[in-house]
């Protein structure tokens, strides 16, 4: 009767487990439901769009003295770029600040004129000498692709990245090699190799250059060919000049919005809300916002160190979001900073929270108009030294 009993006991409250899971799997999906009505009431109300209205776009901006955290030099590096290697890349922008307001999530950023389109423009484009230490070998034959593989293994074996451009003759265009085109290559008569200079973890070493020419040197030397590398010492100066220009603009812009009176903000409701307005949550925990060609454009993290894991985001609470805009990895900044703003000063509407700066102070629309003032002198600082947010070589550098 005992072994009964504890069974019957067993039964019952494995039934009341199931009861209670039931129960609870109910209340998330009327929760879900009621977060994502409250989200489509936040977004039916018409915006005019931002990017389409031409007295928006066009109205001149009334001069601000924006706050830097840091002092953005007049930096050039227009002394260091060759006249005839010049090339002018499309806009970049900038890395770490902090602000508030908002944009429409159905807003179109239009496709940003950096974008390359490979079939019709040279990827020579993406490569100039203001970024990269350029060498090219030029051979009266053919280079055979197995040679040319050999370049290709050594391609991360000088700290930063190197890239290999290629012409099958003098009057063909130039194409970008990988292992992959390599293979189904016939040879190449002219190499351009492309190392770059610097990137967000400082510039290249005066030893990683001169082991690059080497090898260049050496490789010419044993397929016939002739090689032009730059001067050594010059390159690093470059670099170090290049270094120090993408630390005066390596701005990130961000708009935190903290919840009234130590509440906290339900995972749910954020990961509805951001579906909702266009954000994808992505495996390293960020929402992130892309535009149709795959480009982040801003991204929504937890105010929190804890990041919007997919697996746990039903059960997280948090007292904070914060929007972040990479500045030097945005074309368009101004544009996107007013969508990202927009979409900001919904959340905070739709949550009950407060728009904030890092140091949890409000912030006003004349305080996100100044860190707007201070976008558009960095990008008009980059687009000055030639190189465009959002641009291939502003996404390679800023990285």
């Amino acid at each position: 009767m005992e072994i009964l009993s504890m069974s019957d006991l067993q039964i019952s409250l494995i039934i009341i487990g199931i009861i209670i899971i039931v129960a609870v799997a109910i209340f998330n999906w009327l929760q879900q439901l009621r977060y994502r009505r409250e989200v489509q009431a936040a977004f039916e109300h018409k915006h005019d769009d931002i990017l389409l209205d031409a007295h928006h776009s066009d109205e001149p901006f009334q001069r601000i003295e924006p706050k830097f955290n840091k002092k953005i030099s007049d930096v050039t590096l227009d002394t260091l770029t060759p006249a005839d290697d010049q090339v002018d890349l499309p806009p970049v922008e900038s890395k770490k600040t902090s602000v508030t307001s908002a944009a429409h999530p159905t807003i179109n950023i239009p496709q940003t004129s950096t974008s390359i389109n490979s079939a019709t423009t040279s990827p020579l484009l993406d490569y100039d000498s203001n970024t990269n230490y350029i060498v090219n070998i030029r051979s009266g034959s053919v280079i055979a692709n197995t040679h040319i593989a050999k370049l290709l293994q050594r391609k991360f074996d000088f700290g930063k990245p190197v890239y290999w451009l290629g012409q099958h003759d003098k009057n063909e265009p130039w194409e970008e090699i990988s292992n992959e085109s390599n293979v189904d290559s016939d040879g190449y008569c002219h190499l351009k190799g492309c190392l770059q200079l610097a990137d967000r973890a400082g510039p290249i070493s005066e030893v990683n250059l001169s082991k690059f020419r080497d090898l260049v040197l050496d490789f010419a030397s044993q397929v016939n060919a002739s090689a032009e590398c730059p001067d050594i010492v010059s390159a690093h100066e470059k670099a170090v000049m290049l270094d120090k220009f993408c630390a005066e603009v390596d701005v990130m812009i961000g708009i935190n919005i903290i919840s009234k009176d130590d509440g906290a903000f339900v995972g749910t409701k954020i990961r509805a809300l951001a579906e909702a307005s266009g954000f994808r949550l992505e495996t390293d925990g960020l929402f992130k916002y892309r535009d149709d060609s795959n480009n982040i454009l801003f991204t929504l993290n937890n105010y929190e160190s804890s990041p919007f894991l997919p697996e746990n985001i039903k059960s997280l609470t948090t007292h904070g979001v914060t929007f972040l805009l990479d500045v030097p990895r945005v074309a368009h900044g101004e544009r996107v900073f007013d969508q990202m703003t927009h979409l900001a000063k919904i959340f905070s509407n739709t949550l009950g929270g407060i728009v904030v700066d890092d140091n949890r102070v409000p912030l006003s629309d004349s305080g996100l108009q100044k860190s707007k003032q201070q976008l558009l002198e960095i990008q008009t600082l980059m687009k000055k030294n030639h190189i465009n947010a959002g641009s291939p070589s502003a996404l390679r550098l800023f990285v």
